[in-house]
């Protein structure tokens, strides 16, 4: 690496969560070279100080730590190795000795086959995928939750600490994305909760806002009932992180629990209500659109 705290840095991926991930490297000294699919994405990073990548290739050939931040599993496996209609993937770049940080959401088992492929080229991979959302992301308090080798988490911590406030090793590669996969478990189950409480809270005659002053506090606070209640109540559906996307999360959530015989009831039940919600109202509202779907059940509305 160029230093053992300064390494160059690429960033492969400039999207909702990964422009501002990358102003937060610059910001911390780092040197990036940046690409995304759309250009006026990458101007936003130049503009910002990074340098700009022409392919996912040039951008692993010119950094020593390579971030990728897209959306999916099949994203990942095309600016990382490549496709026949894309521009040429990290792999075709990456020096030996690099350190490949996907920090996509996506399948464990898709990261495994890609960490394989990677270490054939002598390059070693973590998967690190986030929670914290956008204003995480801004704020650079994003948790980062790490799969791969210790010894390779220490060895680019620093470019972790300009991203997050909390690095957790998980354990092996995919060790990350599956606690990710467990975070969106929890978080939409959580959201259902709370959707659930508002709607028998409206429909009982009761303010929902008093209701969720008067439990935010006790056994049943949660981040859903303190950030998502009240915008509910204030009929405010912007996303802080897209139906859609907890959608693809969930379909990668419900297939490894197949694979292993797990009993996920709570989390195939919201991932029918969001489907409601798509179809209805489409997948670029945030999750605490959930509640709509519970709306049209009851025959109610939250907050008026």
């Amino acid at each position: 690496m160029t230093t053992a705290a300064r390494p160059i840095v690429g960033f492969i991926g400039l999207g909702i969560m990964g422009l501002p991930m990358t102003r937060n490297l610059l910001k911390a000294g780092f040197e990036v070279v940046a690409w995304n699919r759309s250009a006026a994405r990458v101007d936003a990073a130049v503009e910002a100080g990074a340098q700009r990548g022409a392919s996912p290739a040039d951008v692993a050939s010119r950094a020593d730590v390579t971030i990728v931040c897209v959306t999916a599993s099949a994203d990942v496996e095309a600016v990382v190795l490549g496709s026949p209609e894309g521009p040429a993937g990290a792999i075709e770049g990456a020096k030996a000795g690099s350190v490949l940080i996907d920090m996509s959401s996506i399948s464990p088992d898709v990261t495994r086959t890609i960490a394989t492929r990677l270490r054939e080229h002598g390059v070693d991979m973590l998967d690190a995928p986030v929670s914290g959302g956008e204003g995480g992301a801004v704020a650079g308090t994003l948790s980062i939750m790490v799969g791969g080798e210790a010894a390779t988490l220490e060895r680019v911590r620093p470019v972790f600490e300009a991203m997050g406030s909390r690095i957790t090793h998980c354990g092996p590669t995919g060790a990350g994305q599956t606690v990710k996969l467990c975070n969106q478990i929890a978080v939409c189950v959580n959201n259902l909760a709370m959707a659930e409480a508002l709607v028998f809270c409206q429909k009982s005659g009761v303010d929902p806002a008093t209701m969720l002053e008067a439990i935010s506090a006790g056994a049943a606070g949660s981040w859903q009932i303190t950030n998502l209640g009240p915008r509910i109540v204030a009929r405010d559906f912007a996303p802080g992180f897209k139906v859609a996307l907890q959608q693809k999360d969930l379909r990668i959530a419900l297939e490894a629990a197949e694979a292993i015989g797990a009993p996920l009831t709570g989390t195939a039940l919201v991932h029918q209500l969001l489907a409601v919600v798509e179809q209805r109202m489409g997948g670029e509202l945030g999750t605490q659109a959930l509640v709509q779907a519970l709306e049209l059940l009851a025959g109610v509305e939250v907050g008026k």
